[in-house]
């Protein structure tokens, strides 16, 4: 059965009122809820605040690095720390080494830009973050769903969003109701904050229809492949921050790694692939793998007998697409009815590979918006208030003097790191030029016949690892008797197209082994592996044909990340 034909034959669906709806349990969409209540409780009002949550609990979604600016949190809750935010391992040290395969180099902090000085800042999980935010969001009465993704917009006769509706449970794999079949929710608001994270999937709608990327760059991605280790004390620093460039990256591709100490003994590494890259053969995943030999990085994570080093143990794994275009891509963030907070948007500061503070700093700049229009009588109208309070923000300065960092990279690795050198440590980000980007990331991968395969070597289960063993210690999970909520609009194109001329990007770039190609009586088709995905959203961006749309599984499924 159609969705159409589900509501007419299980319809209406029930309705709740509320004065703002947000859609997205992360640090903006939560930051958004806790200052709406600081607000209301302040003056003596009343707000109601929902928020959507597609994870079985706010966080279990969350992956980052992370490295956390805390001056938005600070902004947000003065007394954090008294409050117990699980900020706990300051920065000690910044290292930046540039490696090429058998060697290194290490800038000497002198000369680091000040987009890769992290005094001040915090090693943490963003996930744990993110719960304790959930924590004080509830103390302060906002409501949180866990498990009821969004899935779709609701609009008024006038157009405007009106709300969304949560997706139906217990649909089979066959399209129609099973006995444990229960209708969508719909949730009313005069006004809706979307607060999806990179690549959202209801943003993405809100974008088109509304034209907010009118006159903006084309957004760009990367792909951030993270693992955490436990390692032994002797080989651990904690508070070290060190990221690498170059190897095993060629000069043309966008990439960098990070290894960040938290306490416990537990070291956060990972990798970041630009998802403009042009090679199909090139998976993200496998580079990250390979990454993790080179001399520099292995001696964290090896035992030595001789010096009585225990070898590490691999504890979690997780993959998240980033939004990487910065200030020239973000499109416009509000539209009638509601706004776009956080990475749903578009807000993170690549150059200092850090989005937390400014998810927090935009949805607290939003909801003040929404507080004094709510006061005013409004609903469903344009909040102007909100992109007037960015552009005069702190944070609007910041990614202003970072908006060329990710443009740069065009022209090579090293005409990137000159040009960024000049621009963010001799002049400070204060530049005349800006650069721009003509082409969204799928149309910047060529065809298979302009380069070799890359032979990547097989994984030793010691220190590097296959997709599938990664999956499942990010503990993934989805109900089998759904529809797939990785979907084709022509599920012709995947053998017609993208295995001849492509040789089938999706089975490399995937990072959880959904895609794979199998030979069947009528030849190769493509066999879509649903309940391995991660929700990086890399595949709705990197398809070369635009062919796979992500929509929403049912409500809780996808990883349960612990400490990410």
């Amino acid at each position: 059965m159609t969705h159409d034909e589900i509501l007419a034959q299980f319809g209406p669906r029930e309705a709740m009122e509320y004065d703002v709806v947000v859609v997205g349990g992360g640090p903006g969409g939560l930051s958004t809820a806790i200052r709406l209540k600081q607000l209301a409780a302040e003056r003596g009002t009343e707000v109601s605040v929902v928020v959507l949550e597609k994870g079985s609990e706010p966080g279990a979604h969350i992956l980052s690095g992370a490295v956390m600016d805390p001056r938005a949190l600070t902004e947000l809750i003065p007394d954090w720390k008294e409050k117990g935010a699980p900020l706990n391992q300051p920065v000690t040290d910044d290292a930046m080494v540039f490696l090429s395969e058998t060697g290194s180099f290490r800038v000497p902090n002198l000369f680091l830009p000040g987009c890769f000085q992290n005094h001040g800042n915090y090693i943490v999980s963003l996930g744990n973050v993110t719960r304790w935010l959930a924590q004080q969001a509830e103390a302060l009465g906002v409501e949180i769903f866990p498990g009821f993704p969004a899935a779709e917009v609701l609009y008024d006769d006038k157009g405007a969003v009106k709300g969304v509706a949560t997706g139906n449970m217990g649909v089979g794999k066959d399209g129609e109701p099973t006995e444990n079949f229960q209708l969508g929710m719909e949730l009313h608001a005069k006004y809706t904050v979307f607060a999806e994270g990179a690549r959202g999937h209801l943003g993405r709608q809100l974008i088109s229809r509304f034209k907010l990327d009118e006159g903006r760059d084309p957004q760009t991605y990367g792909i951030g492949i993270k693992e955490l280790w436990e390692v032994d004390p002797k080989r651990h620093q904690p508070g070290l921050v060190l990221h690498t460039a170059g190897w095993p990256m060629d000069e043309q591709t966008y990439g960098g790694a990070f290894l960040y100490h938290l306490e416990n003994n537990q070291v956060a590494l990972g990798f970041i692939t630009g998802l403009d890259y042009q090679n199909p053969y090139l998976s993200p995943f496998e580079e990250f793998q390979r990454w993790k030999t080179h001399r520099n990085i292995r001696w964290y994570l090896e035992g030595d007998e001789k010096e009585g080093v225990q070898p590490g143990k691999r504890v979690s794994y997780g993959a998240r697409a980033i939004t990487a275009g910065g200030l020239m891509s973000l499109p416009k963030t509000v539209f009638p009815g509601g706004a776009l907070v956080g990475c749903d948007a578009g807000y993170l500061n690549v150059s200092r590979i850090k989005g937390s503070h400014a998810a927090i700093k935009t949805g607290m700049l939003c909801a003040d918006a929404l507080y004094d229009a709510l006061q005013a009588g409004r609903a469903g109208d344009l909040l102007e208030a909100y992109p007037e309070a960015f552009q005069r923000s702190w944070l609007f300065d910041e990614l202003n003097k970072a908006r060329n960092f990710k443009a740069w990279f065009k022209k090579g690795l090293w005409t990137a790191t000159l040009m960024n050198g000049i621009e963010q440590k001799l002049l400070g980000g204060h530049v005349p030029w800006t650069l721009h980007r003509d082409k969204p990331d799928h149309a910047a991968l060529k065809p298979k016949t302009a380069f070799k395969p890359i032979a990547y070597p097989k994984p030793d289960g010691k220190l590097t690892f296959d997709r599938l063993s990664s999956v499942f210690i990010s503990n993934t999970n989805h109900a089998e008797d759904q529809p797939a909520h990785l979907t084709l609009k022509d599920p012709t194109v995947p053998v017609r197209i993208n295995l001849p001329e492509y040789a089938g990007p999706e089975q490399r770039y995937c990072p959880a082994g959904v895609y794979e190609f199998v030979e069947g009586e009528a030849g190769p088709r493509l066999q879509i592996n649903a309940q391995n995905c991660v929700h990086c959203k890399t595949c709705d961006i990197k398809d070369p044909t635009q062919n796979i749309v992500w929509v929403t599984p049912e409500g809780g499924g996808g990883p349960n990340y612990v400490n990410m």
